[in-house]
């Protein structure tokens, strides 16, 4: 077993929140600690992004209510948090969910599970309202201040899809999931989200998105 050391010495091996494969690469000379091994389920690495996710749901709750209140915020803000929505959320988190219920769906689950059947979808219903969000604050950027007020119901709607879908795939899922992926699947979809990660980088379109976040976070106060 580790000492408190070696633990901390292990948990520095990556950088929380940039897993992108099943086992945390250790540094030479670090102890391995007998057969103790930093394993990371793909459900795990699910779960981390959407913590990030959460955090931007929270921006958009500071800022509705910000302009419910009067208050100014650049229009940029909310294209910038389209990008997020679109490039992070979309293209990298939710390619990585639809990886892992194929795999959920190879190894027993029913295609016809109400959840699995309907997660894909949600996910193209929250793109719709991402692009319906990105619209308004083109409008207002272009000078139509009339679209301050649909960029509210586009975010409420937006993040009242995405808090219920998070909700449905955390307690009923991700659940699943663990039960019935055997360790070569888990390793199978830690690959597919490596290479998805690598994809994502290779586009020359991607954001640091943590970085994106703070600094949405520092604008309406958050920090």
């Amino acid at each position: 077993m580790c000492n408190n050391d070696e633990k901390k010495a292990l948990g520095q091996a990556t950088e929380r929140g940039a897993i992108a494969a099943h086992q945390r690469p250790i540094p030479a000379g670090t102890p391995t600690c007998s057969f103790e091994v930093m394993t990371v389920k793909a459900t795990d690495i699910l779960m981390e992004e959407h913590q990030l996710i959460k955090r931007l749901l929270k921006v958009l709750d500071t800022a509705v209510q910000r302009l419910e209140q009067g208050q100014m915020l650049r229009p940029e803000f909310f294209l910038e948090v389209a990008d997020f929505n679109l490039h992070f959320t979309d293209r990298r988190h939710h390619r990585k969910e639809e990886a892992l219920f194929t795999s959920m769906v190879a190894h027993g689950l029913s295609a016809q599970t109400s959840a699995v059947a309907l997660m894909p979808q949600e996910h193209r219903q929250g793109l719709v309202h991402n692009e319906d969000l990105r619209a308004m604050a083109r409008r207002w950027q272009a000078g139509d201040d009339a679209a301050r007020a649909t960029i509210i119901a586009a975010v409420n709607e937006y993040a009242a899809t995405l808090h219920q879908h998070i909700h449905e795939e955390t307690h009923i899922l991700f659940p699943i999931a663990k039960q019935i992926l055997p360790p070569e699947a888990q390793d199978e979809l830690a690959a597919t989200f490596e290479r998805i990660e690598r994809e994502d980088i290779a586009a020359d379109a991607h954001p640091n998105y943590r970085a994106l976040v703070e600094t949405l976070e520092h604008e309406v106060g958050l920090r």
